[in-house]
């Protein structure tokens, strides 16, 4: 509190007008055991040199993607970017017009948004998208909230293979809502089809929607056409959750098979990891429910003589409308990562990420050559696009930290995520993308070999 500017009279009055009796209750929320488990063990003070050395030492411990062989996926990819992306979003228009609220001198960037939204509308094949929101977890987490206002149900039935982080998401967005959150598991990770019949079951007049992902976080792609026939009948939503963009290069886009809402990450596109963000979500729907849709959408007109010019359409939050009629308040767009995401499709244009989500699938198939032979080790999916779930004779967390030690980022144990009650500790999550060669697939099979015997 010594950095605050509010004396003890201040924070009585604030916490009076709030309701509340002391600090403390505004973190009911937050579990107990992360709050006894937060500690600071930071120095007093140092001088900006100091700092500047720490922090440098500090980042040497680290290991960047692009250092070693890199096998990790799970909702963060590890691509190409282009030079040219970093660039262009570094221009002073794009760089210091971040947030378009005074449009009439922010029109390059109102026009990217718009190119950024047409853009995402033709990859995921829906009638309209937003500016962007944070990422697609939060995404995902709107989409549910806007699926209960439209359908004014509260059942959201759930499939668990949608991203344990995005299904967390939703789950803390729903809590204080009275939303019911139908989770459907999946007793077979790496098959698509296998919890079908018990999503179908558990869709009924009760249902504001189902949410599903695909590929999903196991790595495997399917149909879901049944599903969105089924929700149909119901007046159910359909929402389709998609944490790696690429694969919609090669995968039927979501609005042709009978989506909703449509959310993603974008990250893949001109987003480089950065150990852990910014990224970029990705919403897209039909025009008829474009006033329940979350964010703000920016749109093309012309102005009083004549010429082209570019508009904040849709603003939906509270700050700009009356706070009951606003559909969120804690979403934005993303607008730099939006603008790197927008150039570098461009860059490659429909031939090119077609051309690369096919090399994509590629490495993917010949690291799934490379590893079938192994003895002691089983592959789990029945279909991928650039990752996918092997099983290990032993603990897949141990031997992703004996890799580790080997200089190689070996992949995602998928206990690390989703829950080591319904799913096995030998679960690994491996992804291979247009950056790893046939040296890193070698040096991650004979580490397999060595440690799986």
């Amino acid at each position: 509190m010594r950095y605050l500017p509010h004396n003890d009279e201040d924070i009585k009055n604030m916490l009076l007008e709030i309701g509340v009796k002391k600090v403390d209750e505004l973190y009911t929320d937050v579990p107990n055991k992360v709050i006894k488990n937060v500690k600071f063990d930071l120095s007093d003070h140092m001088s900006e040199i100091e700092v500047e050395r720490y922090m440098n030492n500090l980042s040497k411990k680290n290991i960047a993607a692009n250092e070693v062989p890199f096998f990790i996926g799970g909702g963060a990819y590890h691509h190409h970017i282009p030079a040219a992306v970093d660039h262009i979003i570094q221009r002073g228009e794009f760089l210091t017009s971040y947030t378009p609220y005074q449009p009439e001198i922010s029109q390059g960037t109102l026009q990217s948004l718009y190119e950024f939204q047409s853009q995402v509308a033709m990859l995921t094949g829906m009638e309209i998208a937003n500016a962007s929101m944070y990422d697609g977890s939060t995404a995902s987490a709107e989409a549910v909230l806007m699926a209960t206002r439209i359908t004014k149900r509260g059942k959201t039935v759930i499939s668990e293979g949608v991203h344990p982080q995005w299904i967390e998401t939703i789950q803390t967005f729903i809590n204080p809502l009275n939303i019911k959150l139908v989770r459907i598991k999946k007793p077979s990770p790496g098959i698509f089809e296998d919890n079908l019949s018990d999503i179908l079951n558990n869709i009924d007049d009760r249902t504001a929607c189902v949410v599903i992902q695909n590929p999903d976080f196991f790595g495997s792609v399917g149909d879901y056409t049944k599903i969105s026939k089924k929700c149909q009948e119901y007046g159910a939503l359909l929402i389709v959750c998609i944490s790696e963009i690429l694969s919609l290069g090669l995968i039927e886009p979501p609005g042709n098979s009978g989506a909703d809402i449509v959310v993603c990450e974008g990250q893949s596109l001109g987003v480089g990891l950065s150990f852990g963000g910014p990224y970029v979500g990705l919403f897209s729907t039909h025009k008829k429910y474009v006033r329940q849709m979350p964010g703000r959408i920016a749109g093309e007109t012309i102005d009083k003589n004549g010429k082209r010019g570019w508009v904040l359409t849709l603003n939906t939050r509270e700050q700009h409308i009356r706070r009951e009629k606003a559909t969120s308040n804690i979403c934005t767009n993303s607008g730099l990562c939006a603008l790197a995401f927008s150039v570098h499709l461009s860059l490659l244009g429909d031939t090119g990420i077609r051309r690369l989500a096919a090399f994509n699938h590629e490495r993917a198939n010949y690291l799934y050559d490379a590893i079938i032979s192994i003895k002691n080790i089983e592959i789990l999916n029945n279909s991928f696009f650039n990752e996918f779930a092997i099983k290990l004779p032993t603990n897949a967390d141990e031997f992703v930290k004996y890799a580790a030690e080997k200089g190689v980022m070996a992949g995602l144990p998928i206990s690390r995520l989703a829950s080591p009650k319904f799913y096995s500790k030998h679960i690994l999550l491996i992804t291979s993308t247009e950056l790893n060669t046939d040296m890193d697939v070698s040096i991650l099979v004979k580490l397999l070999e060595d440690y799986c015997k």
